[in-house]
Formats: C-alpha cells, sequence, structure tokens
C-alpha cells in the first residue's frame, strides 16, 4: 500500500494505518484489503460515444434496442442515475482516465486536450500494478500509443491507419460522408467500426497469458454520421419508432442558446425536420448493432473463462439530443438528454442488484472504483468516489450519493448571435454549408453552468445567476422551469446549498498544502458526509 506523506514521518504514519487496519476500524463492514491481491481482475472499459441512457429495455423504451446490454445489467448491476462529468467527449474521456472534473483537468472543450493537469491517472496505477493495458477505438483523450502496450486507434473517419481493403473503403466513405446518412449504410457489417473493434479486441484479449490486462473498447459510434447497415436500418424505420414528446417549438422556452444551435442546424441541414425519423432510426440501429457486437465480447470472456475473473463496465461519454427539442447531436445545455449516461457493470465480484442501484454517480467515479477493486489506494486529487463497496453488495454512505453534479462551460461570459460572429467565421459550416456543423461552438460554449441532480430533482445555475429547477419525475423533458416558485423556494434552496457543496468539494486540492498542514484522505475517496 502507498502512502501520500505531507509533514509527516512515514513510520509512524504506516504503524498507524497498520494499527486500524488490523483492528478492523477503517475497514469494518467493508471486508476489501489494501494490501497487494495475489490475483487482480481484469478490466475491460466498454464505452460508446454519444449514447443516451434512457434508450433501452431496461428503462422502459418499448424497442428491442438493447437487449443483450440489458439482461447484462439485470444479471449484474447498473444505475438509472449515472452522468458524465461534461457532455463533451475529450472532457469527459480525461475525466474518466484522471478521476478528475474538468474544473481540475483544465480540459473543459474539445480542443485543449493538452492542458491536461492531474498528477497520477489510472494507467498509471495499472502499470504499477503490472496490467498490461490497450486501447482498441476512439481515444479523444490525452493519451497517445506511447501509454499502452497495444494501440489500435479509430475516429469517426476509420482506422487511423488503414490497412485492409476494408479499412480503406471505410475511411474514404466516412470522408465523403455527409454528417447524415439517411440510406442504408454501404459498409457491410463485417467493416462497420464496432465489428473491427471487437475483433481486435478479443484477439488482444486471447494473447495475454500470465499479467493481468486492462482493455479500453471505444466504440466511435453511435455518434454521428448516423449510418448503420442492414438488417438495423430497416430494424428501426420511422415508421416503427416512438415519436418525441418535444419540438422545435419547446426551443423558445429553453433559451437563447437552444435558438441558436437550432438556427445553426437548420444552415447546414435545411430538411432537418423532415429527415428527422428517419436519423433517430439510423441512431437506435447504431446501438443494437454494438449491442450485438458487446454481446459477442462478453461471450467470448465467458468462453475463455475470463468473465468471472474480470470487471466489465459499460457506459457511454456523454448523450444525444436524439430528436428532443428538434435536435440532433449535443451542443448546449445540460438536459438529461445529453448528461445522463448508460452504465453496466458486470463479472468479478460484482454482486447481482434487483434492480438499479439507488445512488447518483459520475463517470469520475470509474478510476478510484478499480484502485479499490485492484486493492491500490487512491492517488491525490482523484474527486471520484469509489463504487466497489455498493457493487460488490457492502455497506457505504447512502447520503454521500444522494445527489451529483455536472459542469458546462470554457468561461467567460455568453456570446449571443450577433452580426459580427457567423457561422461561416467559425468554420461551422463547410464549404458546400450542408452537413458540416460544429454544434460545439463559440455560442453554445461560452460561459459557465452547473447542474445538480438530487432524487427527482434538478437544478441548474449559470454564472448569470439564471436558474432552472425541474422536477423530472413528472416533467422527464425539461420544459417546465421551476425555478422561483414561491411554493418552491424550500426545495430551490435545499439544491442550491448542496450545488454550493459540490463547488467547494470540486476545488482543485492540487498542488497539495505543505509544510505543518494534514491533508486529510479517506481511504476510499468520500468525503465523510454524516448520515441523517
Amino acid at each position: 500500500m502507498r502512502c501520500f506523506l505531507y509533514g509527516y514521518k512515514k513510520n509512524q504514519i504506516v504503524m498507524n494505518l497498520k494499527k486500524h487496519l488490523f483492528s478492523g476500524i477503517v475497514l469494518q463492514g467493508i471486508g476489501l484489503s489494501l494490501f497487494a491481491q495475489a490475483d487482480k481482475p481484469n478490466i475491460v472499459v466498454i464505452m460508446t460515444d454519444q449514447q443516451r441512457a434512457d434508450l433501452c429495455g431496461r428503462e422502459g423504451f418499448p424497442m428491442d434496442i438493447t437487449p443483450f446490454v440489458d439482461e447484462l445489467a439485470h444479471q449484474n448491476a447498473w444505475f438509472d442515475k449515472a452522468y458524465t462529468v461534461m457532455p463533451a467527449s475529450t472532457p469527459a474521456r480525461c475525466s474518466m482516465f484522471t478521476g478528475r472534473f474538468p474544473t481540475a483537468t483544465h480540459v473543459r472543450t474539445n480542443h485543449n486536450v493538452r492542458d491536461i493537469n492531474y498528477e497520477k491517472d489510472l494507467v498509471a496505477v495499472l502499470k504499477e500494478n503490472h496490467y498490461k493495458t490497450a486501447l482498441v477505438g476512439k481515444n479523444h483523450a490525452y493519451l497517445n500509443s506511447k501509454d499502452m502496450d497495444f494501440w489500435s486507434e479509430y475516429s469517426h473517419w476509420g482506422k487511423n491507419r488503414p490497412v485492409t481493403e476494408g479499412e480503406r473503403a471505410t475511411s474514404k466513405f466516412f470522408k465523403e460522408a455527409v454528417g447524415q446518412y439517411l440510406e442504408p449504410s454501404p459498409i457491410p457489417l463485417k467493416d462497420q467500426q464496432p465489428t473491427r473493434i471487437v475483433d481486435e479486441a478479443i484477439e488482444w484479449i486471447d494473447s495475454q497469458k500470465d499479467n493481468p490486462f486492462f482493455v479500453w473498447v471505444s466504440f466511435p459510434e453511435p455518434h454521428n454520421p448516423y449510418q448503420v447497415c442492414e438488417p438495423y436500418y430497416s430494424m428501426f424505420a420511422p415508421d416503427k419508432i416512438p415519436a418525441v414528446k418535444t419540438s422545435r417549438k419547446d426551443v423558445l422556452k429553453k433559451g437563447e442558446k437552444y435558438q441558436i444551435l437550432a438556427a445553426l442546424e437548420d444552415a447546414s441541414c435545411p430538411d432537418l425536420e423532415r429527415d428527422l425519423p428517419r436519423l433517430r432510426g439510423n441512431y437506435m440501429g447504431m446501438i443494437r448493432l454494438i449491442d450485438d457486437q458487446i454481446k459477442r465480447l462478453v461471450e467470448n470472456l465467458k468462453e475463455k473463462g475470463l468473465f468471472e475473473k474480470t470487471i466489465v463496465v459499460v457506459l457511454s461519454d456523454h448523450g444525444d439530443y436524439c430528436g428532443e427539442y428538434g435536435l440532433i447531436r449535443k451542443g448546449v445545455g445540460l438536459s438529461e438528454s445529453l448528461t445522463r449516461i448508460p452504465m453496466v457493470w458486470a463479472g468479478y465480484q460484482i454482486k447481482k442488484q434487483p434492480k438499479a442501484i439507488d445512488a447518483h454517480v459520475s463517470l469520475a467515479d470509474l478510476f478510484p472504483t478499480f484502485c479499490t477493486a485492484i486493492g491500490d489506494s487512491i492517488p491525490v486529487g482523484v474527486q471520484g468516489r469509489s463504487l466497489w463497496p455498493m457493487l460488490t453488495g457492502k455497506e457505504y454512505p447512502k447520503e454521500e450519493f444522494s445527489s451529483v453534479v455536472v459542469q458546462l462551460g470554457f468561461g467567460g461570459e455568453d456570446v449571443p448571435l450577433d452580426d459580427n460572429l457567423t457561422f461561416e467565421q467559425e468554420g461551422a459550416l463547410g464549404s458546400n454549408k450542408v452537413a458540416h456543423f460544429d454544434e460545439l461552438n463559440t455560442w453554445t460554449q461560452s460561459g459557465t453552468s452547473r447542474m445538480v441532480r438530487m432524487g427527482d430533482w434538478k437544478l441548474i445555475m449559470n454564472s448569470y445567476g439564471k436558474g432552472e429547477l425541474y422536477n423530472l419525475k413528472k416533467d422527464p423533458y425539461e420544459i417546465n422551469n421551476l425555478f422561483g416558485n414561491p411554493k418552491l423556494i424550500d426545495k430551490q434552496n435545499e439544491l442550491l446549498i448542496k450545488l454550493l457543496a459540490w463547488e467547494l468539494r470540486l476545488q482543485d486540492p492540487l498542488p497539495l498544502p505543505r509544510h505543518r498542514y494534514h491533508f486529510k484522505r479517506n481511504l476510499y475517496n468520500y468525503h465523510l458526509i454524516q448520515e441523517q
């Protein structure tokens, strides 16, 4: 076990820790050893890009879109209140590997990954514990090929280094395709990226013999251009899928930034309203294709006798409007469609839970959870919380998981739409002004906003003091803003206090104070909130 020592004698702290560990004080009710395990679990992180949480049978979606992952969830453990740290790929992925929120990593957009700030990340901990590591799929984080033992990178434009004829054809298609592809994809199933990624992941896993392994299986889908081949294209035809419950008229209620994004989408995709049902069907078909490939990967683990020795996590980096408010992709606001993500845990020591675990959890919680699971300490500066006790059926402080926060914005003031700033200047439209818009742009990402979810309630605040308050049970699509309602002032204040507490907690502790300061840390990174 490693200790982080600041202003104290090493021997004294080690002796005190051993005393508490062996007396059962620190680990009482948890039953985990923090000393090195003889057999450490393998870890497989399966991540999709831009998959909203509610399009699945386990949450009541009426179509068979994720049958395998639904069954995996019901036989293991899953969350229906899991959230990203920020609804954008790079900030989310950087937080997953560091356990730190975007304000601490300094990565608040998709374009400043080189500003990453942390002391020790997941890859370093895994290597210290003699893991073999691999990426197969999309990166879009700060990692590079030198960080992993095996590296096979894909993007939204195909494999980074296409070799086979199929890979070259796929890359050519993606580079020529418009942002929305309305016909059945010419890329056959065997050459679809999820299929090839799973092919490579299985091959690499099968090559591992002695060391425990970690593999990040990272699908670039169901991200735009929303292309999908048969039979998935026809599975979710526009006349089969449920209609959305909101429309473009609701954008007026959501505010100026939503209106700006709607104008940008209409400028790039003038027939978006007409095409939206087909695009939604494609999006769902892509999720079903991925589900079938996840099944193939997990069944391979079971066939090789590895499943019970492997922690398997299925999740996404953030969501997608998928027609909500008449919009697609992402780009503005902190709606549930963008912030809430699927999260399923299975395999090694995961206790089967009768229903979704009643806890508010975050993408930032993965790193500390893995640390606890493999018997290591959580590095200093990590802001996430270990989920391992609740995943293994042990006691955990429920108040700690009674809420969760999501961040948004790169700072400064909000940028309004005016004559001095055009979509063309931002590079949001291509030369042909068709289907080539950047939804993460100066207007939609400017300023600073925060949201807190607690039970059925959700509060959003921005740096101007403007707020949104929603009862998600009664208003799941966040149309009726209750902020300022005199009858709800107590609930509003409760959420404001909770959000302020989160903001104070997420102030970066790095660098730690030196000389005569005792930096108190909990072994599981909980904030030691006392149960009421």
